[in-house]
């Protein structure tokens, strides 16, 4: 997992540029970006609570999100992993 205080990222400039290049619709596009950050995230999260990716539910999933926020109101943006 991310430290403390440490951005996630889950979409490089590098992969963004790459996306727009693509010969996709805008629409493609953003859910191109979309899925590409989605897989970080759940990667992510299946690390946090040591479970293999594949077998990550979606109750795990809304488990890290309620945890993710309570840290957020508790100590700090910075102390969460979502930026937002």
């Amino acid at each position: 997992m991310n430290q403390p205080g440490s951005p996630a990222q889950f979409l490089a400039p590098e992969e963004s540029a790459d996306v727009d290049k693509a010969l996709l619709t805008a629409p493609e596009k953003f859910l191109t970006r979309l899925t590409i950050s989605s897989l970080r995230l759940l990667t992510i999260i299946a690390q946090d609570i040591d479970v293999s990716l594949e077998d990550l539910t979606h109750q795990q999933i809304i488990d890290w999100f309620e945890k993710d926020g309570k840290i957020r109101r508790e100590k700090g943006e910075e102390a969460a992993v979502l930026k937002w």
